[in-house]
């Protein structure tokens, strides 16, 4: 006999919680959320725009990363830089796929003040899979699932070892089930928008419309919430980053809500807390982001190709071991004799500096205070 989740409960969608429970964790993100606006607002344009295409390149990846998926940070970061017109240098063209994502996330909050309906959700789920698969499986993209497979199960964990966390309704439920939804989350309300986002995330996962990609656009749709609850299209923390780093937790608190009751106090507790620390987790990306722009200030004046832009970039993005003429050469799609000449260019104007060692052990580290 199945289980009994939410959406089987007579009251289902009626989701109340302890507003006074919330009060303090709600205060405090909201705090945060006036200090960080504030702290940005008194930067730069361009540091502003530094600041957000870090984000949105940590976003994308990260919420593909809570399902399994790996995306590059450097083509992801290409694309986000190219929808958002600015020029970082040495940009590489995106798939399809990284594009579509890029896509959702930018229209998700740059567009959070216009209505979210049944096409524009369509939209994102035929953005998300212009191919038609996920790698070997074939995806019923751009209209909600079928359930000829059988019932939608939510699963995560490595192939063959998934655990189900819960059902999703039937298939035949869904035009209701999603008409209700949207009319809820469209209508004006009196509940504070963060702990809307909180709802709607939930209230998305278990509806699970589609045949894949839920996870991925129910956090469009919270970041579509939360760009409205600060009235603002950029952002400056990601809250898919966060839930990446806490995503047993995250599995957890979804498979204990939906099999609990319509009371999802515990839920939003732990949506606000781990939106607190999302906020927190920005002050270390401001501060790598002004490092970067005052390398970039300081350096300015130097004649740099493509291939020692492109270079410098990653190691200030960061950059995993030492760099070597040979991965040099590998990052620049260079010889390794160009990337020597290049790298000898970069220790003769103080950028590099060659660490102690010599021979083909010879390593180089960026110069960061000139």
């Amino acid at each position: 006999m199945r289980r009994i989740y939410i959406h089987d409960q007579p009251e289902w969608p009626r989701f109340h919680w302890d507003a006074q429970a919330l009060a303090a964790p709600l205060a405090r993100i909201r705090h945060q959320q006036g200090r960080l606006t504030g702290r940005m607002e008194a930067l730069g344009i361009n540091i502003r725009q530094e600041a957000f295409l870090e984000t949105l390149t940590a976003d994308v990846v990260e919420t593909s990363e809570i399902e399994g998926e790996t995306l590059h940070p450097e083509l992801v970061r290409s694309s986000v830089a190219r929808h958002l017109g600015l020029d970082i240098g040495g940009l590489k063209p995106a798939d399809r796929h990284i594009d579509g994502l890029v896509e959702i996330t930018l229209d998700a909050t740059s567009h959070y003040d216009r209505p979210l309906t049944r096409e524009r959700l369509l939209n994102w789920h035929a953005a998300l899979f212009p191919t038609g698969r996920r790698g070997m499986k074939r995806i019923i993209v751009g209209q909600w699932r079928n359930d000829e497979g059988g019932p939608m199960q939510v699963v995560s964990g490595p192939m063959g070892k998934e655990r189900v966390h819960f059902v999703a309704p039937s298939a035949e439920r869904l035009d209701v089930e999603i008409g209700a939804f949207l009319d809820w989350f469209n209508a004006p309300t009196e509940i504070d928008l963060v702990l809307r986002a909180a709802i709607a995330h939930l209230w998305f996962v278990t509806l699970h419309p589609f045949d894949d990609g839920n996870g991925r656009i129910a956090r469009a749709i919270a970041d579509m919430s939360l760009a409205r609850s600060e009235d603002a299209t950029q952002r400056f923390y990601s809250m898919s980053a966060q839930i990446r780093k806490e995503r047993a937790v995250y599995y957890d608190m979804l498979e204990k809500t939906q099999k609990g009751t319509l009371d999802i106090t515990s839920w939003m507790h732990w949506f606000l807390e781990c939106l607190g620390r999302a906020i927190e987790s920005a002050s270390g990306l401001l501060d790598r982001v002004l490092q970067k722009v005052g390398f970039w200030d300081k350096i300015r004046r130097f004649p740099l190709n493509e291939r020692q832009v492109r270079v410098l970039n990653r190691l200030l993005d960061g950059f995993d071991g030492q760099l070597t003429t040979s991965k040099y050469a590998k990052l620049a799609k260079c010889s390794q004799d160009t990337a020597l000449r290049d790298i000898q260019a970069l220790v003769e104007l103080e950028v590099l500096s060659r660490n102690p060692g010599g021979g083909r052990s010879t390593s180089y580290s960026l110069v960061m205070n000139r």
